[in-house]
């Protein structure tokens, strides 16, 4: 009974998994150093199809070399194909695939549905990684992913543990246990990867094909109801800090996440061994205390949770030491925060005052004397550290120089610049002081991954087998499972003196420097006291390196069907036939919604911030239907015989754990359909006619059949990545009745989970105590124009909306069109033509429509309305992405 009880306590407290530290690697230099800094794997691009075009890359001739490094070294190597992809270039991603599985790369990274397709059918055992770039946010997300093949989903940054624990719990109900991935650290898209368009819409540079221009980095004004908010220093209102998980690490392993992510693959090679190593020693230290913690039992774990050499567990929190803290905001820094883990504070997560790289906060200026700098220091400062001054003006060209000396005066630390370093003009007393260089610590850690020999060691275990008259017999296991057995060649004698004890065996296997291993557990099986030379010990020792080396070089050998062919998944295409185009208008209000049915619309979507409005939405357009005796048609509606009009409602865009109640909410209008923009929609709606929205994502004509053909959506909203030429292939590679295209809409650029009406118009930290500003005010944002040298992002007042879910669109001031490209898409056999309103009047909308029913009626031509509309519009309306 005692050991039932025994059993009992210790499965109260569960075992967790050491999860998988992953680094980035943008080049060879920051392979080396993610692998001597302990990283259990790195990932990094090829110089095509990766988020990170900028990085410098790697080859595929580079791919055999450097898997083998890798693995020599018990590291795993991701590759990131992690863009969507573009019909014409699918034959090509083919070829790239078949290359990446053949070099034996452990997993792809992937955002684009049909290329999770692809890599499926080529190969039935290849691991996928869902990358974060699918904007999985739920359960279904996850399960969506498994569907497709996938091996591992990279949940959204915005995830806090609290839904991290909830998706785990809702798999494991549901019977599935695909392990799930998060960022630990590194910078913060203030957008939903995925589903960030503003690069697209301001200068044709798409973030989803790894070209994003940042535009989250750069000043803004808030507009309140036409008048400029003065938030004092506040300028970068959607730039957040930097993620930085540290403290929550305890949590983070307890959830049972598989893979701890390291953003960063166009940092430097500082930056990856700096961040890896402290992630590294803090993992270990975590695993280490849980490790005790199961060992005492559920009752004394939970009393004596305390510190470790200094730094340890308290109620699941980490104790960051200062050195960690340090290293951290030296590494790379815009400030550092636990990001959306702990739930969400809009008012820490943008501090909004920088966006760009600080560093260490070393204070104030007090005092400048003769050239010399006086503060108060808050940091450790030395000669040869590099220090910016921060006058509140980050836009504009700071200084910042080199001290030549350092002298404590009481309180006051006193520095000295070189000679004519500093333009003593553009420093002042009040400016903050940020440590930006410390030469000591990059020398350091460029030291960590210099030269060839393994400066990190991985254990290894031994387990030692003998008795008098036989073989010495040594079987080592590696972390990854590799088995080598080892025997003498020499038999074992009775020991008269120095017999082989475990001491002195542990003495002589351990001795593995220069070699990727060390010495983990020893394990020995002896019968009697033996002896056997010390030169045949170091013999035994050395081969087992040779041979776990040997063995862990050997490339992955994954299945790879010679005969199966991207073509085998290509829907079939059948002639089309010419028909009538359709215009569909979506409206964001109900005055739009009248508008649009006065004009006598035949498809209407409607996207409210308030989905509550829908029903009365719905009863609009069902008493349309009935043709009141007092509705007179325009001139220009075909009123012989009208099509009743139909409506369709779009949920909001993102669904998290707990959030369905919006989805009933949404479908208790019971209107004609729904607009799916994500995997629970999928789920939710199933039952439903369903019409997918541009957030799906679908670029190619392999995720078009998914959705088409399995999930039987009527039609498909292609991609806003496209441009007109890309437009044309999909519609020459997929039938055309499968999809709309939107022609003229105000392009929505940011979706956050970020508030900037709760962060910038409120005290509060969210919903629950913001007072909802965003229910009072009309707000826009315009790029500060102060010091910027990028004038054509500037000057236009983006319209920001929140949605039923606090999340904030912002949507492009300009709006734009692709008129001029309609009657190319009629011939390919295009006939659902999408155009969308945000704020603007019923005239406007009313006025707009009838000029593109005139479009699709032949009437005008494209150039025509486009110089219409350009005239009419005091924005102007641009030609938009689709000419890109």
């Amino acid at each position: 009974m005692k050991a039932d009880r025994l059993q009992t306590s210790e499965t109260t407290l569960p075992k967790f998994q050491l999860p998988e530290l992953l680094a980035p690697a943008g080049n060879w230099e920051c392979a080396k150093a993610a692998v001597e800094n302990g990283a259990d794997a790195i990932y990094f691009g090829l110089d095509r199809f990766n988020a990170r075009m900028r990085a410098e890359n790697f080859t595929e001739a580079d791919l055999p070399e450097l898997m083998e490094y890798l693995h020599s070294r018990g590291v795993k190597g991701y590759v990131t194909l992690n863009t969507l992809i573009f019909p014409q270039e699918l034959r090509e991603a083919q070829q790239y695939i078949r290359s990446i599985i053949a070099a034996g790369v452990d997993a792809v990274i992937v955002q684009d549905i049909g290329i999770c397709r692809l890599i499926r059918h080529l190969s039935p055992d290849f691991p996928i990684h869902a990358s974060t770039q699918m904007t999985i946010t739920s359960t279904a997300g996850v399960e969506f992913a498994e569907s497709l093949g996938c091996n591992l989903v990279v949940l959204a940054r915005e995830c806090s543990l609290h839904e991290i624990n909830k998706i785990q719990s809702q798999l494991a109900y549901r019977g599935s246990s695909l392990p799930l991935e998060v960022f630990v650290h590194g910078a913060l898209c203030v957008a939903y990867s995925g589903q960030c368009l503003t690069s697209e819409a301001l200068g044709g540079r798409s973030a989803n094909r790894g070209e994003c221009a940042q535009a989250c980095r750069m000043p803004y004004e808030l507009i309140a109801d036409g008048e400029v908010v003065n938030l004092g220093d506040r300028k970068y209102l959607l730039s957040p800090q930097d993620l930085a998980g540290l403290e929550v690490l305890p949590d983070l392993v307890k959830s049972g996440v598989a893979c701890l992510k390291i953003e960063g693959r166009l940092k430097s090679p500082e930056y990856v061994a700096n961040v890896t190593r402290v992630y590294r020693q803090a993992l270990d230290r975590v695993m280490e205390e849980r490790q005790k913690a199961e060992g005492r039992g559920q009752k004394e774990a939970l009393h004596n949770r305390e510190k470790v050499k200094g730094a340890g567990v308290k109620e699941n929190i980490l104790s960051v030491s200062s050195e960690e803290r340090y290293n951290l905001e030296m590494a790379f820094s815009r400030g550092i925060y636990t990001g959306w883990f702990r739930g969400i504070n809009n008012q820490e997560l943008v501090h909004a005052r920088f966006g760009k790289k600080r560093g260490v906060y070393l204070g104030q200026v007090i005092r400048i004397n003769n050239e010399k700098v006086i503060l108060r220091l808050e940091a450790p400062v030395k000669p040869g550290d590099g220090v910016v001054f921060d006058c509140g003006h980050p836009e504009a060209k700071e200084e910042g120089g080199r001290i030549y000396a350092v002298e404590q005066k009481g309180k006051e630390t006193i520095l000295t610049f070189g000679r004519r370093d500093l333009n003593w003009r553009r420093v002042h007393v009040g400016d903050k002081v940020w440590k930006t260089s410390d030469p000591e610590l990059d020398k350091q850690l460029r030291q960590s991954f210099a030269g060839d020999i393994p400066q990190y060691q991985r254990p290894i275990k031994i387990e030692v087998y003998g008795e008098v008259g036989q073989n010495l017999v040594a079987i080592a296991h590696d972390e990854l499972g590799h088995v080598v057995e080892v025997e003498s060649s020499t038999p074992l004698v009775a020991a008269h003196k120095k017999p082989l004890t475990p001491e002195r065996l542990q003495e002589q296997f351990g001795r593995l420097g220069n070699t990727p291993f060390r010495l983990g557990e020893l394990t020995t099986n002896l019968t009697g006291e033996l002896m056997l030379p010390v030169s045949e010990l170091n013999r035994m020792r050395r081969e087992i390196v040779t041979q776990l080396d040997n063995l862990r070089r050997k490339p992955k050998r994954w299945q790879l069907n010679p005969n199966a062919s991207l073509c085998d998944l290509l829907p079939s295409l059948s002639p089309h036939h010419p028909t009538t185009p359709s215009l569909i208008v979506l409206v964001r209000n109900l005055q739009q919604l009248q508008a649009a049915l006065t004009a006598g619309v035949d498809t209407i979507y409607c996207e409210f911030e308030d989905p509550r409005k829908y029903r009365q939405a719905v009863e609009m357009v069902r008493q349309r239907r009935r043709w009141g005796e007092n509705f007179t048609p325009p001139p220009y509606l075909k009123s012989d015989s009208p099509t009743p009009p139909t409506i369709w409602v779009a949920p909001p865009r993102i669904t998290k754990p707990g959030e369905n109640w919006i989805l009933q909410q949404v479908r208790s209008c019971k209107a004609d359909g729904y607009l799916v923009r994500n995997y629970d929609h999928l789920e939710f709606f199933a039952d439903e006619r369903c019409i997918g929205d541009f957030s799906l994502n679908v670029a190619n004509p392999l995720t078009a059949d998914l959705f088409k053909n399995h999930f039987h959506l009527e039609r498909l909203t292609a991609s806003y990545d496209l441009n007109i030429n890309q437009l044309e292939d999909l519609l020459k590679s997929s039938p055309p009745d499968w999809f709309e295209v939107t022609i003229h809409q105000h392009m929505p650029m940011f979706h956050m989970e970020h508030c900037v009406f709760c962060a910038f118009l409120s005290s509060g930290t969210d919903f629950r105590n913001c007072g909802r500003p965003c229910e009072k005010h009309e707000v826009k944002l315009r790029v500060d124009a102060k010091g910027l040298v990028d004038r054509h992002r500037i000057g236009a007042e983006h319209i920001l909306h929140a949605d039923a879910g606090c999340r904030n669109t912002v949507f492009n001031g300009t709006a734009q069109t692709g008129a001029e490209y309609v009657q190319p898409l009629i011939e390919l056999g295009l006939r659902h033509f999408r155009i969308e309103f945000v704020n603007e009047s019923p005239e406007y909308v009313t006025q707009t429509i009838h000029q593109y029913q005139q479009l699709l009626e032949g009437k005008i031509t494209g150039s025509q309305l486009w110089r219409e509309l350009k005239l009419q519009n005091q924005l102007g309306v641009t030609r938009g992405s689709v000419i890109h």
